[in-house]
């Protein structure tokens, strides 16, 4: 099935099923291995913990399935008692998903909506659930498996957090694109350029954090790294790129920081290097850079080509080579305005308002169904 278009009118409950009312039940679903809101660098449960707080703000009744050290204001669901990474754990994560799959299947029927950010496993949960369940897909849809999965279900909702991310899968049931959206007007701000570059992520190959050493040596501008290093082939090539580098002095290395050491950063950086050749499904640290002024350097590849705007909040480049050349010209962009345009494209409340849209119109399609009895029964029934 083609992409479904999400009629803002249904807000109102215009949609010729019963008026949904202004006040929804919506369960969110989120992974085990990190708390909401996590304590440092996150991505998935940095989205989650903006949404239930804006749904819970305007009054919509909210539950989070989530591990147990979570912190939220409103229902809280427990699935593991603490989050995995933050008890050492670096194992395989399937049971544990399946273990969250369950505890939200046997919390569904309170609720009007799932929403579920659990990647795969949201999919067959969406496919027999009888409450509606959409799935934000939050990771690359190219993994060993994900298209087959999503071949077999192509009728299942579903909300891309970019156009690059759906691209590939035209005919899955794309309700809409939504970019992330973040609190992000308390971040620092800066309108100096600063003296050195700066690398938000993950040791890992497909960050470029490698070319962000590189483009340091090549321009004389130092280096600041705050980068988690987490499994096996994190901490290798933190031995085999990083330690060398931080010897010669190529690179100040700040390991896994949490946002008191991290806003800073980005603010007081000439610019955020985003180098990996990978492509990014929508990547959290462009935008949170841009929110303190600012610029990023980005990789003219994935969802970068839509939240950094060439030119204006930073530079697309190819490669390096390229990327020599965004460092000088960089200093010429105007921070006040990188700012206040990321502010305006990326807040909680504009995602809500279009996540809002895509619960009304599901919910109001359920019920026309479920009132010409089209709607089978679910296997937990």
């Amino acid at each position: 099935m083609g992409v479904m278009a999400v009629d803002t009118s249904l807000r109102n409950g215009n949609s010729g099923a019963p008026p949904l009312g202004d006040r929804l039940r919506v369960l969110l679903v989120a992974p085990p291995m990190l708390a909401v809101p996590p304590p440092s660098y996150a991505g998935t449960e940095r989205v989650v913990h903006a949404i239930g707080e804006e749904l819970h703000r305007r009054g919509h009744h909210v539950a989070l399935v989530a591990s147990g050290d979570s912190d939220v204001p409103y229902e809280h669901i427990p699935t593991v008692a603490e989050s995995l990474w933050s008890t050492g754990y670096v194992g395989d994560v399937t049971g544990y998903m399946q273990h969250t799959v369950e505890v939200a299947w046997r919390e569904a029927h309170r609720f009007d909506i799932v929403h579920a950010h659990i990647e795969a496993h949201g999919i067959v949960f969406a496919a027999h659930c009888e409450t509606p369940v959409v799935s934000t897909l939050h990771g690359r849809l190219d993994v060993v498996g994900m298209p087959l999965l999503l071949e077999a279900h192509r009728d299942v909702p579903l909300v891309a957090i970019s156009e690059s991310q759906r691209r590939w899968f035209p005919d899955q049931r794309w309700i809409a694109t939504i970019h992330h959206g973040l609190p992000l007007e308390g971040m620092p701000f800066s309108d100096v350029p600063g003296d050195y570059l700066a690398f938000v992520g993950r040791v890992a190959t497909e960050k470029g954090l490698r070319e962000a050493i590189e483009l340091s040596r090549l321009t004389g501008v130092r280096l600041r790294a705050a980068a988690k290093v987490h499994d096996d082939t994190e901490r290798r090539l933190y031995r085999e790129l990083v330690v060398p580098a931080v010897d010669e002095g190529a690179i100040e290395f700040l390991g896994e920081v949490g946002p008191d050491e991290r806003d800073p950063l980005y603010a007081g950086a000439l610019a955020t290097v985003m180098l990996g050749g990978w492509p990014e499904p929508f990547g959290l640290v462009a935008i949170e850079s841009m929110a303190t002024g600012t610029p990023v350097i980005a990789r003219r590849a994935g969802a970068l080509t839509e939240t950094v705007e060439h030119g204006v909040t930073g530079f697309l480049v190819d490669d390096v080579a390229e990327a020599t050349l965004a460092v000088d010209r960089v200093r010429d962009l105007d921070r006040r305005a990188i700012r206040e345009r990321t502010l305006e494209r990326f807040s909680p409340a504009r995602m809500v308002d279009e996540y809002e849209a895509v619960y009304r119109a599901l919910i109001a399609e359920r019920r026309a169904a479920s009132a010409a009895g089209a709607v089978g029964t679910s296997p937990r029934a």
